[in-house]
């Protein structure tokens, strides 16, 4: 976080809707530079989204940012005090990591000059946010989990806050709330790397069942757990307040996502910052999705809670390598 971006003003200018960066990498697409970024993140801003997130590990994804937050076409109308921008450290690939303070360094900097700008205002880094209070004396301003609060798991709900309020943790990024894309009626998506998926070939089956079930109430899954996710998120009034991060590589998914969040909600203000009061649910859109998520969550069965794990298991943070011994769960 920049030295002038303090936490309270951290606190008060999150916002509900963050733009995520990963589909502008290769796992999600096959050309990521093909992508219409700076149309995409015009458009973004355009219909108030002030928040961005986005990973080293997305390649290219923080260079294709960098090009459009720097292109006149938004520096004309945007400054960099109208938006956050939030990043990350650590993982370098799939099953290469390094949190050495010169791999930081040199990581950070590395995103300042892709960015294009002189600070950051966020960057998130693996770690448990208990140790962190324990070994600093202060908790963490703010933290990211990734596909545990949607309609097939809410595991951050129901175990995960009751932790990171007991951390003192006061803001929760909550990314992925399709499940990296499982919540879907296209099915997992592949990009350049295949196939990365971590979900199971069962868990596939029933979130394909799902989504075909959804369609003929004339709906998409995907809009069903978007709308579940803000919905979870604008319902909380104490803290940790929970911001969701959505992903969209093309200006119909951006309108879709901010339609979800609108939907939701009767009165969001224009940038959807300075959510922290409470919220006021749309209750008629709120109950008729009810019926639909009951449905989905009862074909999903057994899977319901079911959650990635990120290394997977037989990861060994010392070696840096996976074991052979140990058997990963199926």
């Amino acid at each position: 976080m920049s030295p002038q971006f303090s936490v309270q003003l951290w606190r008060t200018r999150v916002v509900i809707v963050i733009q995520g960066g990963a589909a502008f990498g290769y796992q999600l697409h096959k050309d990521p530079g093909s992508l219409p970024v700076r149309d995409v993140i015009r458009r973004a801003l355009d219909l108030g989204v002030r928040t961005f997130d986005t990973s080293p590990y997305y390649d290219p994804s923080e260079v294709l940012l960098g090009e459009a937050f720097s292109h006149p076409d938004i520096t004309s109308r945007y400054t960099r005090d109208d938006y956050i921008l939030m990043t990350k450290v650590g993982r370098i690939a799939a099953s290469h990591f390094d949190y050495s303070p010169d791999w930081i360094r040199y990581s950070v900097r590395r995103s300042l000059e892709r960015f294009k700008t002189p600070h950051l205002d966020v960057v998130f880094c693996h770690i448990v946010a208990r140790l962190a209070r324990e070994r600093y004396g202060r908790p963490l301003d703010v933290v990211q989990n990734w596909a545990q609060l949607t309609l097939q798991n809410m595991r951050l709900k129901k175990e995960g806050m009751v932790a990171l309020r007991g951390a003192g943790i006061d803001c929760v990024c909550s990314s992925s709330p399709l499940a990296i894309g499982l919540l879907r009626s296209q099915g997992v998506p592949q990009g350049n790397l295949g196939d990365f998926h971590p979900a199971p070939p069962g868990l596939r089956v029933a979130a394909q069942l799902a989504a075909d079930w959804v369609k003929t109430q004339g709906e998409s899954l995907a809009s069903l757990a978007l709308r579940f996710a803000f919905s979870e998120s604008l319902a909380r009034d104490t803290p940790p307040f929970i911001s969701i991060i959505f992903g969209a590589g093309t200006i119909a998914e951006v309108k879709e996502n901010v339609a979800a969040a609108m939907s939701v909600h009767e009165s969001l203000p224009q940038t959807f910052q300075n959510f922290r009061k409470p919220a006021k649910l749309n209750k008629t859109q709120v109950e008729r999705d009810r019926v639909l998520i009951g449905e989905v969550r009862r074909i999903l069965g057994h899977w319901i809670d079911y959650s990635f794990t990120s290394p997977e298991e037989g990861w060994d943070i010392q070696t840096k390598k996976m074991e052979p011994h140990v058997k990963p769960r199926l």
